[in-house]
């Protein structure tokens, strides 16, 4: 790079990339610019820091002044399940029919434009697994700078994936515009009609389920969801911190095993859909 960044500079730079919330933004932000080198040649680079800076003290004054203001105005999301999905997208895209679908919500379903007005949440099943789907309103032109808009970029920082539906290629642009001007990062993926929302979501969400059994017994039916590359120490120490302590063997059928009943140890990586029966001292 030209302005010969720091190391200091680059960590900062990849926890602005990560940060979830406009506060964290912020935060992190500051540390780029303390940072930053101060030759001339990273003029433009300082400045192009300041920049963010105060466009996300805005974003940040906007976020609690629409917080004071109550219920009415006011959205956090309490995250549940395994994860967080949002659904995406521009007028009537069938997101609220969609989200009805998954989860067996209530919310209205309209050929009119923008009928939701506020999130609406539901939770998902999939294979025992619980994953918290959240529609939100409708993306236009300047949407953070809407009201509530701020809010609602925030909730899509601090999920694992937003499902995005669009009727046209000029409505894509507009989304993508807007998730880049501010600064969404987050995981993504294009709902189309003849895919399978759940394992749409599934297939992007970044999780794996795994299914444990005891001896001699049918495996359980409701999975536990891990992150993709978990390890059978990760199981180990979701199922309880004893099996970690205990543990002696684990057997193994599904994909990642060679053969069926597979001895393992702690270091085998899992696949989705394995089925695992731990063995301890």
């Amino acid at each position: 790079m030209a302005t010969n960044v720091t190391v200091a500079y680059q960590l900062a730079q990849h926890e602005f990339v990560n940060a979830k919330t406009n506060e964290e933004k912020l935060i992190t932000l500051k540390k780029m610019l303390s940072t930053a080198p101060g030759h001339k040649g990273a003029e433009t680079l300082r400045a192009d820091i300041r920049k963010k800076i105060v466009k996300y003290k805005g974003l940040l004054s906007k976020e609690k002044a629409q917080k004071k203001k109550g219920g009415k105005h006011g959205f956090s999301l309490k995250k549940e399940g395994s994860a967080t999905v949002c659904l995406v997208g521009t007028t009537n895209t069938g997101k609220s029919y969609i989200l009805n679908n998954l989860t067996n919500s209530n919310v209205e379903v309209s050929e009119s434009p923008f009928t939701t007005k506020k999130p609406g949440i539901g939770m998902m099943d999939y294979s025992g697994i619980k994953i918290q789907i959240v529609e939100l309103p409708s993306i236009v032109e300047n949407y953070a700078e809407k009201e509530s808009g701020s809010a609602f970029i925030s909730i899509m920082k601090q999920v694992e994936l937003l499902v995005i539906f669009f009727n046209t290629s000029e409505e894509k642009r507009l989304i993508d515009s807007e998730l880049t001007k501010n600064d969404v990062n987050t995981r993504q993926t294009v709902f189309k009609d003849e895919t399978s929302i759940r394992d749409l979501i599934w297939i992007n969400i970044g999780l794996i389920k795994v299914f444990t059994k005891q001896s001699g017994k049918k495996a359980e039916e409701k999975a536990i969801a891990l992150k993709v590359g978990s390890t059978i120490k990760n199981l180990a120490e979701f199922v309880h911190k004893d099996f970690l302590k205990k543990f002696k063997y684990a057997k193994i059928w599904g994909k990642s095993a060679k053969f069926n009943g597979q001895t393992v140890g702690l270091n085998h990586k899992l696949e989705d859909n394995d089925v695992v029966e731990i063995h301890t001292k």
